[in-house]
């Protein structure tokens, strides 16, 4: 017995429009499209993590309980091509080893780019 990992599902107003942006930000496709409704995203790589969107009629309020942190080889590059895809810039944090920004998405979901070792 046990669980994993099967799928992120990020609630927002509209699914489509959303994983527009995240299909950029990732290189991916969206794998299942249930009237715009709920909307899959195809994994990057076999047993990659699936993304998903899914229509709620509450719009986001607070702070994220819960983000992604994602890895790249040039943090700089990354943070400067999500931005022009439409992410927000928030922050950058720094301690001995480690650095990372912090953006949002365009409806405010914050998720993280750091550098791949440090």
């Amino acid at each position: 017995m046990g669980i994993e990992l099967g799928m992120i599902t990020i609630d927002c107003a509209d699914p489509r429009g959303l994983a527009a942006f995240w299909t950029k930000a990732l290189g991916v496709e969206v794998d299942q499209d249930h009237g715009g409704e709920f909307l899959i995203l195809r994994a990057k790589k076999e047993n990659g993590p699936v993304f998903a969107f899914q229509r709620v009629p509450e719009e986001r309020a607070g702070k994220n309980r819960v983000h992604m942190d994602f890895g790249t080889d040039d943090m700089e590059k990354e943070v400067e091509r999500l931005v022009g895809l439409g992410a927000k810039k928030l922050d950058r944090h720094e301690m001995p080893g480690f650095a990372w920004t912090v953006l949002a998405d365009p409806v405010g979901n914050e998720f993280c780019v750091a550098a791949h070792g440090g």
